[in-house]
C-alpha cells in the first residue's frame, strides 16, 4: 500500500470503517504521522458529537423505591362506628375511588418500569457479550499480524477486486481481507475454501459469505500449511464442493 493510499483512510479508520489489514497498516503510519492523527481526532470527535443513540438503564432499585413511596403515602384514618351523613359517604366513596386509582396507577408504573429495566438489562448483558466477542476476535487478529513470521500474498478476483491473505504459521492462521468490485446477486455468496495439495486437491471450506456480501475480513484457522487458497462464487447455502472459482492465492 503507498503512502497515498494510507492518507486516504484517515475518514475510514475514524468511523471504523477499514477492514483488519488496513487498520494494522494505518495504525503503523499513524505512530509517524503527526497530521493523520489530529485529522482522525477531529474526526471521531466530530461523529461523537453527532451520534444519538445512547440510552441509559433504570436503576436496579427501581421496584424498591416506588413501592417504598406507597408505603409512606397517609391512609385514611379509621371512622366511627356509625354510618356517615349522605355527603360524608359520597367524600368517602370518592376518596376510594381516588385511592383505588392511584395504587393501581403505581402498580402499572412499578410493572412497566420493572419490564423496561428487563428488556434494557437484556439488551446490555447482549451487548457486553458482542462486545467481548468482538475484543477476542480483535486481540486474535493483532497477534496474527504482529507475528514475526507473517507472509503477505494477495491475488486479484475475476471481475475486479483482490484477496489478501496475511499468514503466520507460528499462530497456525491467517487473517483474510476480500473485496469483489462486483456483490453476488442475493442468491448467490462467496465461499472460501484451503487446498493443501495442488497435485491432489480436495478443497476443505473456510467460510461462507452472506448471500449478497461483496466484501469481508475474517481470521481462518489452519490456513499455513495449504498450498491455496481460493474463492468461489456458489448458491447461498454453499457447496460441498467449488463449482466457479473467482479466485486463488498460491501460498508457497
Amino acid at each position: 500500500m503507498t503512502t497515498t493510499d494510507i492518507h486516504a483512510l484517515v475518514g475510514a479508520y475514524a468511523l471504523d470503517a477499514v477492514d483488519d489489514l488496513e487498520r494494522a497498516a494505518f495504525e503503523r503510519h499513524i505512530l509517524a504521522c503527526e497530521g493523520c492523527r489530529g485529522e482522525v481526532d477531529e474526526l471521531r470527535e466530530t461523529a461523537s458529537r453527532l451520534a444519538d443513540s445512547t440510552w441509559s438503564v433504570p436503576p436496579p432499585k427501581l421496584r424498591t423505591d416506588v413501592l417504598a413511596a406507597i408505603g409512606r403515602t397517609r391512609q385514611l384514618p379509621p371512622g366511627d362506628s356509625a354510618l356517615p351523613e349522605p355527603d360524608a359517604r359520597a367524600a368517602v366513596s370518592r376518596w376510594r375511588r381516588y385511592t383505588a386509582g392511584a395504587a393501581a396507577a403505581c402498580i402499572l408504573a412499578t410493572g412497566a418500569g420493572a419490564a423496561t429495566w428487563a428488556v434494557q438489562e437484556q439488551r446490555v448483558r447482549a451487548k457486553n457479550t458482542a462486545v467481548a466477542a468482538a475484543e477476542l476476535r480483535e486481540a486474535r487478529t493483532q497477534a496474527i499480524l504482529a507475528a514475526p513470521d507473517l507472509v503477505v500474498r494477495t491475488a486479484p478476483m475475476i471481475g475486479g477486486g483482490r484477496v489478501t491473505v496475511a499468514s503466520s504459521a507460528q499462530q497456525a492462521a491467517s487473517v483474510v481481507s476480500m473485496r469483489a468490485d462486483r456483490a453476488p446477486s442475493a442468491d448467490r455468496a462467496f465461499q472460501l475454501w484451503t487446498i493443501r495439495d495442488v497435485s491432489a486437491p480436495a478443497p476443505v471450506q473456510a467460510g461462507l459469505l452472506p448471500p449478497g456480501e461483496a466484501s469481508a475480513a475474517q481470521i481462518v484457522e489452519g490456513v499455513p500449511g495449504n498450498e491455496v487458497f481460493a474463492v468461489s462464487e456458489e448458491p447461498a447455502g454453499g457447496s460441498p464442493q467449488p463449482t466457479q472459482v473467482v479466485a486463488q492465492v498460491l501460498l508457497t
